[in-house]
């Protein structure tokens, strides 16, 4: 069954009619064509599909769209300004090298906005236990953690 859905997504109201089974990472994947949203296990444990629902951290695959009606959602493709210039995390994540293949890296970079949100001067280990959900098959993440700490102190200035 179609069932009206309107949110706002990357700071624009987005309406759509939509499957009531439909996953957001199906509606931000293929009906927006926000592909940064990575699908990687579909079982919610690997935090590829991470993105922001009214600041708070989720994965996108195992939410139904329906459940995030009327809310703000941000993914990696709304946090770079207008002019390309990337946001304090992005940055930090470029230049510490916190990735490598950058498959994980959209969900490391928004689940990192939620800790830094809440924990703005996390340390090393903090900064590992909020981000065991995010798997990085590539970097070891010493330079995530790096990055994080580099992005976070971006951010308070």
């Amino acid at each position: 069954m179609s069932i009206p859905l309107s949110l706002t997504v990357n700071g624009k109201v987005v309406t759509a009619n939509v499957d009531e089974r439909t996953l957001l990472v199906e509606f931000l994947r293929h009906d927006l064509a926000l592909t940064g949203t990575h699908v990687g296990c579909d079982t919610a444990q690997c935090g590829a599909c991470t993105v922001l629902v009214d600041g708070r951290a989720i994965k996108s695959c195992n939410v139904l769209a329906a459940q995030v009606a009327g809310a703000k959602v941000t993914t990696i493709e709304g946090l770079a300004a207008a002019d390309g210039t990337l946001h304090p995390m992005q940055a930090a994540f470029k230049e510490c090298h916190g990735l490598q293949c950058g498959f994980c890296t959209p969900g490391m970079v928004l689940g990192a906005l939620d800790l830094v949100a809440h924990h703005p001067h996390a340390d090393e280990r903090t900064i590992r236990e909020a981000l065991e959900g995010n798997f990085c098959r590539c970097t070891g993440y010493q330079n995530i953690v790096k990055a994080v700490q580099t992005g976070a102190a971006a951010m308070a200035k």
